[in-house]
């Protein structure tokens, strides 16, 4: 089961972000087995953009840092896409046993069949509870990946849907 959540077009940026760490974090502390990884956005100023990370829950290693400075006025797209797929590599063996794994979104990366994508995939095909932000430009992309797999959630129903989720393994 994948479950997604998309925020309205007026949030404010990082509130996907912040929603997922926050939903984790709680769980976890609860002694709940989640595992997976959360971004954090970290701000630089009003100029600059910012500094993108992936913490990956259970690893004790650093967070590892996704984004790359482009310079003043650069346009292209600031994603370290290796950097990325090092947090996939390290996300993976921490899956196993987990109640739910909470992914940051379903991004252009996964879109093209890259970053989490295959992970989300063995987590649903091996009947891991999957949840994950998908933005409103990847909808499509995602839908034909996980078919009838897919449920969306709105974003006050995560909780009660993981717990749920915690709720069925007893």
């Amino acid at each position: 089961m994948l479950a997604w959540f998309t925020t309205d077009e007026g949030a404010a940026p990082g509130m996907a972000d912040r929603l997922i760490e926050d939903l984790a974090m709680d769980l976890r502390a609860q002694g709940l087995a989640v595992a997976g990884a959360i971004q954090r956005n970290l701000d630089l100023g009003p100029d600059c953009a910012c500094d993108m990370e992936i913490v990956v829950l259970g690893d004790p290693g650093a967070p590892l840092r996704i984004s790359q400075s482009l310079g003043p006025g650069a346009q292209g797209c600031r994603l370290d896409t290796a950097a990325l797929e090092e947090a996939v590599a390290r996300t993976a063996p921490h899956l196993d046993g987990a109640g739910l794994i909470v992914i940051p979104k379903f991004g252009r990366q996964e879109a093209m069949g890259r970053g989490f994508r295959d992970l989300i995939g063995r987590a649903a095909a091996d009947g891991q509870p999957v949840l994950l932000y998908v933005p409103r430009q990847q909808q499509q992309a995602f839908q034909d990946f996980a078919g009838d797999l897919a449920l969306r959630l709105p974003p006050e129903g995560l909780r009660d849907w993981c717990l749920d989720r915690f709720a069925a393994l007893s």
